[in-house]
């Protein structure tokens, strides 16, 4: 076993043991916190960040950081990349990206659906920068190939994407992108390297938001760009200038919720197949859509690009704004929440109108296809590691109150 996380055998192993060893001065098992903002370093230690080298020895803790540095070469490990880069949030890790890769005059294909910060942060500032941006539906492929123009630098998909479900196939839209000499990067967080490693399909770039399946129990916010070390260099220039470094305590937090991860994975899968099962048989429920199903309507795509099926679940319901309310109110273990990926089962409902109003700016044909997915809202599940009779009969008691 190496010191940085190579070479480490199968996935749980990978899961415990990268980036890991005994600390050099106490020899104690598990990973230490350093959390000193600054290192002693010798007299002719470059000053300036501009001086920056991939093996550089640690001088502040905005440019790299112990704890910082075995989360990265543990994520590495896990999704078959040769570096990364962790960042304070997902958010910071894909603006940095797009300031990375893009400059004025580029253009960019970007999903018609995605996590709403991205979503608003291509809406907004990023076509600010005089960078066009084109929003396709990506389960189109011939959509993505229209879409593609000279200048095309980058294509950005989210697989499966926030909050629908809806996949995009990797491998063929990494074609796309390399017959037109652009890049490809996925958003892989309702996945997780578990599931799929995008890399190994083509992909340039993977995004986490590790607050989410990574850490694994809502108590960090933190996020990483994988990929060719080259790239990870200059993104890591991005990230000491722009500022966006991750705490390390929280990289300590992410790191350790890693190492049970896919134990956790076949958990949230084993759960939120019954949970949707379950969903699909109720009269409240119009529409589950949930890549472990055979209705999922890219269930062939689902099987070949996914290990593991997540604990994602998208539902409609009738009446959904008195559903939302019951929720609300009344479920006693799932939480009506925010975010995904906790050991707690959490569930909130996403209106299609507000989606339209402050996000996703869909034409016709993509609002239908949304549609389809959605309806006028849809419930994000994500389902935790509870009993799931637990958690079905927690849904029942509230829907059965409308």
């Amino acid at each position: 076993m190496t010191a940085d996380g190579s070479s480490i055998g199968g996935l749980q192993t990978t899961a415990i043991h990268a980036g890991e060893k005994p600390d050099s001065a106490t020899r104690a098992s598990s990973p230490s916190i350093v959390m000193s903002s600054s290192f002693v370093t010798d007299a002719d230690t470059p000053f300036s960040a501009e001086n920056l080298q991939e093996q550089a020895p640690f001088f502040y803790t905005r440019e790299g950081n112990p704890t910082v540095q075995q989360l990265e070469q543990k994520l590495a490990a896990l999704e078959g990349a040769e570096a990364c880069v962790a960042f304070s949030s997902g958010m910071a890790a894909i603006s940095a990206l797009m300031l990375h890769l893009l400059k004025p005059g580029d253009h960019v294909v970007m999903s018609d659906v995605a996590y709403v910060g991205a979503a608003e942060l291509m809406n907004g500032l990023i076509p600010g920068l005089g960078i066009q941006v084109t929003r396709v539906n990506t389960t189109d492929l011939d959509a993505v190939q229209a879409a593609i123009l000279p200048h095309t630098k980058l294509v950005h998909i989210e697989t499966p994407c926030n909050p629908i479900v809806r996949l995009s196939d990797i491998w063929a839209i990494a074609q796309i992108a390399h017959a037109a000499g652009a890049k490809l990067s996925v958003d892989s967080t309702f996945a997780t390297p578990v599931a799929t490693q995008p890399l190994r399909l083509g992909a340039d770039f993977v995004i986490h938001s590790l607050s989410k399946y990574l850490c694994g129990h809502g108590d960090a916010i933190g996020g990483a760009v994988l990929g060719a070390s080259a790239e990870m260099l200059g993104l890591r220039h991005l990230l000491i200038h722009l500022g966006g470094a991750l705490s390390p305590f929280n990289a300590w937090l992410i790191m350790r919720g890693i190492t049970t991860l896919p134990i956790r994975m076949k958990a949230h899968e084993e759960n939120a197949l019954n949970v949707a099962r379950f969903l699909e048989a109720q009269p409240q429920v119009k529409r589950v859509i949930y890549p472990g199903l055979p209705s999922h309507p890219q269930h062939e795509l689902v099987s070949r690009q996914m290990r593991n099926f997540s604990g994602m679940i998208a539902f409609q319901t009738h009446n959904p704004v008195a559903v939302a309310q019951a929720f609300a109110e009344y479920l006693q273990i799932v939480h009506y929440a925010v975010s995904l990926g906790h050991q707690r089962s959490l569930i909130y409902y996403i209106s299609t109108q507000e989606m339209l109003e402050t996000s996703f700016t869909l034409n016709q044909a993509q609002l239908a296809d949304y549609r389809n997915f959605a309806g006028d809202g849809v419930f994000r599940l994500s389902v935790g590691l509870e009993d799931a009779e637990d958690i079905c009969a927690d849904l029942e008691q509230s829907m059965n109150r409308v």
